[in-house]
């Protein structure tokens, strides 16, 4: 084990995401021994809390419904994913009660977490399940997720995850054993041992789409997923399913990923990377300045302009004056109610319209900055 990677072999709270791919045959069905050899090496991480991102819902329910591949349509693919997670949670079900081990299922939305009720709601959720002995099996929710609410992959879920259950480290398992210089096919690629920044990434090749075309991700959303959560303080191990345990244990095993910022807290990096916007407002110079220099709430005096409908509790982008967005936060008002409040202050606003007016549009709590 290097020293880079003792973080590994000291985490005690885990986030392990696998792959469509690393769970199921050829013709589409769960392979019950890839789970089944998953769960041989999770229980036996002694003294370790683990939670499973487990894909593989929509690939279980293809067969049943006589679906030769993922359909491209939502509606077909919510129903293949209402017919497969059951099977998906069975078959954890029953490998983990091989060893007397409970699972609880946890399905999530984006709404489940960008909106702080919710966020707490989940993460209690899944700190009583460690209470009570159960391993908690986490997907999304792809019988409900519409375009508009859906993560998109369960990379960037995995990576969430971990943030929301404060973990000490997130294992991504793919069916290559790595992050390679190229395609991980040809003999001239070389396998990327460690990323200690985005600069390490620079030239690299990152495929898109997974070689049994059943899931959704690739290396390009386990190399972001990755930088999510190095950005919250996680420590990442992108390797292949066969090699989880070594991956577990901090041996020199697939592509590791150094933290690059501090450990985050609440749930605004789910605001910044798990919520669709539905809307905008334009901000003049003075907002832009109280929002990103002085860590100000959005007031309606420095709004010029609303883009888009959308209703209260939804995110929306803010944005200068030339259009480029500056940050993303939970709206206090309807869209339609907003054009006869800008320019105008909050007591002004009281008094004419109310009390329920004298508030933020955007309350700093709600409000995360955007990379530049």
């Amino acid at each position: 084990m290097t020293a880079a990677r003792q973080d590994v072999s000291d985490a005690r709270r885990i986030v392990v995401k696998i792959g469509s791919s690393s769970l199921t045959t050829a013709a589409g069905g769960l392979d019950a021994d890839r789970v089944d050899a998953l769960v041989d090496v999770l229980v036996k991480q002694d003294g370790r809390q683990i939670v499973l991102v487990s894909s593989g819902a929509i690939a279980a329910g293809l067969a049943p419904l006589g679906l030769t591949g993922r359909p491209r349509d939502l509606a077909r693919q919510q129903a293949a994913a209402s017919v497969g997670q059951g099977l998906l949670l069975a078959r954890y079900t029953a490998s983990f009660a091989r060893y007397g081990r409970r699972v609880g299922q946890v399905l999530l939305t984006t709404t489940d977490t960008s909106r702080r009720a919710h966020y707490r709601n989940a993460y209690r959720t899944l700190d009583q399940l460690f209470a009570m002995g159960a391993v908690p099996v986490v997907n999304e929710n792809d019988t409900v997720a519409t375009d508009e609410i859906r993560f998109g992959d369960n990379d960037r879920l995995a990576a969430l995850v971990a943030h929301l259950v404060k973990a000490d480290l997130l294992v991504l398992l793919s069916d290559v054993d790595g992050l390679y210089d190229g395609d991980p096919a040809r003999p001239t690629s070389s396998r990327v041992p460690e990323v200690t920044g985005p600069g390490d990434l620079a030239g690299i090749e990152l495929g898109r789409a997974g070689r049994a075309g059943v899931g959704t991700g690739g290396m390009v959303t386990k190399v972001e997923a990755a930088g999510i959560a190095n950005e919250a303080g996680i420590p990442v191990v992108l390797t292949a399913a066969s090699q989880v345990a070594d991956a577990l244990s901090g041996a020199a095993t697939g592509t590791y990923f150094r933290p690059t910022g501090r450990r985050a807290t609440g749930r605004l990096l789910w605001l910044a990377h798990a919520s669709v916007p539905r809307g905008a407002v334009v901000l003049d110079a003075g907002a832009v300045r109280a929002v990103t220099e002085r860590g100000g709430s959005l007031l309606p005096a420095g709004i010029t302009g609303v883009i888009g409908e959308f209703v209260a509790g939804e995110p929306i982008e803010l944005r200068d004056e030339s259009g480029r967005a500056i940050a993303r936060g939970l709206v206090n008002f309807d869209a339609r109610e907003l054009p006869r409040l800008l320019g105008r202050s909050t007591r002004e606003l009281a008094r004419e319209l109310g009390p329920d007016y004298e508030r933020e549009v955007i309350h700093r709590d709600d409000l995360v900055l955007l990379r530049a």
